[in-house]
């Protein structure tokens, strides 16, 4: 069974068809690239599958189950967590209070043990603290975790947004544009970065990415959109010769 499985998704915005029977299948523990000329629609995409639009048509299952036109939160409680191609991270709030945030799917106390700090609130936050911990010490950013989100360089942002999707422990992680506005050394970092959460979290990873050194380093298969429509799709090193591809981005 594929972990996702897209079949003839669409949407239009004001008569024009941004999204146009979308069809994708992912399978469980695969490295996966959504790739294509800017305003192609692949951020479309990634808002269909979260929940933030809802298709005209066509049909989103994951690890099995429906999840068409469900809300963001219950496909995020379904198993799909997302970063974005402009972080997005609470920035005020602590590195470890970030990642907490995430959490809270699966580590809850009334608002009444909340505000009376009753025992379980204090067993629940440390509980919390601890997992918090776990996941930004996979990231080397636990000697950081009091630091404001704010105050961290570029590059650690980028890790804290995705050590805060799997805080959600998601089955499926989507990362829009994850390498956007970094340096080369840290794009390699990146990299590794995206390999370990693939083994370690035995995740399923399907990233956008305009960067073809790192999609060529760690994508198993591609997806080529180009005005909303399936181009082709296949194995990396294939889809990458493939001239139409090609001239997709030389008329970028």
């Amino acid at each position: 069974m594929a972990m996702l499985e897209v079949k003839n998704l669409g949407i239009s915005f004001g008569g024009l068809k941004a999204v146009d029977d979308f069809n994708i299948t992912i399978e469980k523990g695969e490295l996966y690239g959504l790739i294509g000329p800017n305003g192609a629609g692949k951020t479309t995409v990634f808002n269909l599958l979260t929940g933030v639009y809802k298709p005209d048509h066509g049909s989103i299952h994951l690890d099995g189950a429906a999840i068409t036109g469900k809300k963001t939160i219950e496909i995020n409680q379904a198993g799909i967590a997302r970063t974005f191609q402009n972080i997005r991270l609470f920035k005020e709030l602590s590195v470890l209070d970030n990642v907490k945030a995430g959490l809270h799917n699966h580590f809850r106390y009334s608002t009444l043990e909340g505000i009376l700090r009753l025992p379980r609130y204090f067993k629940v936050e440390k509980e919390m603290n601890a997992r918090a911990l776990e996941l930004l010490k996979v990231f080397d950013l636990d000697g950081e975790h009091d630091y404001k989100a704010s105050n961290l360089p570029y590059g650690k942002q980028r890790k804290l947004e995705i050590a805060r999707a799997l805080a959600t422990e998601p089955k499926l992680l989507l990362l829009d544009e994850p390498a956007a506005g970094m340096n080369p050394n840290e794009t390699a970092e990146l990299m590794e970065t995206i390999r370990f959460v693939r083994d370690h979290f035995d995740m399923t990873v399907l990233l956008i990415e305009h960067d073809m050194k790192l999609v060529s380093g760690i994508c198993e298969k591609l997806t080529v959109l180009n005005f909303g429509q399936v181009l082709t799709q296949g194995n990396t090193t294939e889809v990458l010769n493939d001239k139409r591809v090609i001239t997709a981005y030389l008329g970028e």
